[in-house]
C-alpha cells in the first residue's frame, strides 16, 4: 500500500506519515495542493489523505483533479469543519471518506486501510500460503505455528508477496509498494530485506528468486 499525505501543517503531516509507516504503509508527503498533484502525476497511490483547508490549491482542488481523471486513488478528506454540510460537500466532490480534526490516530489508520482495500481485488484478512499465516489486521505472522518477529519493511514485503498468490513481484514493484519516494531506485534494500526475511522464515525456503522477474512465495 502506498499513501500520499497532503497537509500544510507540516508537523501534523509528518506525524501522520510516521504513524502510517509504523503500520507498514509506504508514505509520501506534500505540504500544499500543487505539490500533491505533482506527486500523483508521478506515482500511483492507493489512498490520498488530503487536508481540505490548505491555502492555494486546496484539498478540494486535489480531490477534483483525481476524480476528473478517474484515477483509482481513494481520497480521505481531513478538515477542522465539523458541520454536516461540510461533510456532505466534501463527499460530493468525490472524496471516499471524511474525518474531522482532531481524530483518533487508530481510526485514521483503519480508514486508510479500508480505503486501500477498495483499489485491489478483495482478499481475505488472513493470508495463508506454504505454512505462512499472515494476519493483516493484527500485523502478525507465523510459519508452521511459529510466531515471526518481523520489521515493518519485512512485513510489508511478505504481505506484498503473499497478495500476489504465487506470482512473481518485481523489485521495482516492491520498492513502489513498501518503500516511499525517498528510496534510491538503485539501492539493494529489497535484496537485503528479502535475505533477512528468508532467514526468519527458516527452512525450507519459500521466498524464491525468479530470474529476471523478481520474487515469489511458493514451493521450489
Amino acid at each position: 500500500m502506498r499513501v500520499l499525505v497532503a497537509d500544510d501543517e507540516r508537523l501534523l503531516a509528518d506525524t501522520i506519515a510516521v504513524g502510517l509507516r509504523r503500520a507498514a504503509i509506504a508514505v509520501d508527503i506534500a505540504y500544499d495542493g500543487g505539490e500533491a498533484i505533482e506527486k500523483i502525476q508521478v506515482n500511483r497511490y492507493d489512498v490520498a489523505v488530503l487536508d481540505r483547508d490548505m491555502p492555494g490549491e486546496t484539498g478540494d482542488d486535489v480531490c477534483r483533479w483525481i476524480t476528473d481523471r478517474r484515477l483509482e486513488t481513494r481520497v480521505l478528506m481531513l478538515t477542522a469543519a465539523v458541520g454536516i454540510y461540510d461533510r456532505v460537500e466534501g463527499l460530493g466532490l468525490g472524496a471516499d471518506d471524511y474525518l474531522t480534526k482532531p481524530f483518533a490516530f487508530a481510526e485514521l489508520v483503519a480508514r486508510v486501510q479500508a480505503l486501500a482495500r477498495r483499489t485491489a481485488p478483495a482478499l481475505p484478512p488472513v493470508l495463508e500460503r506454504e505454512g505462512i499465516v499472515l494476519d493483516v489486521a493484527t500485523r502478525t505472522a507465523s510459519r508452521d505455528g511459529r510466531p515471526l518477529a518481523l520489521t515493518h519493511k519485512e512485513f510489508g514485503v511478505l504481505h506484498t508477496l503473499m497478495r500476489a498468490q504465487g506470482q512473481a513481484v518485481t523489485t521495482e514493484d516492491l520498492l513502489e509498494q513498501v518503500w516511499d519516494e525517498h528510496v534510491d531506485p538503485f539501492t539493494n534494500v529489497v535484496r537485503v530485506t528479502v535475505s533477512t526475511l528468508r532467514r526468519k522464515l527458516g527452512e525450507p525456503q519459500v521466498v524464491l528468486t525468479v530470474p529476471r522477474a523478481g520474487y515469489r512465495v511458493g514451493p521450489a
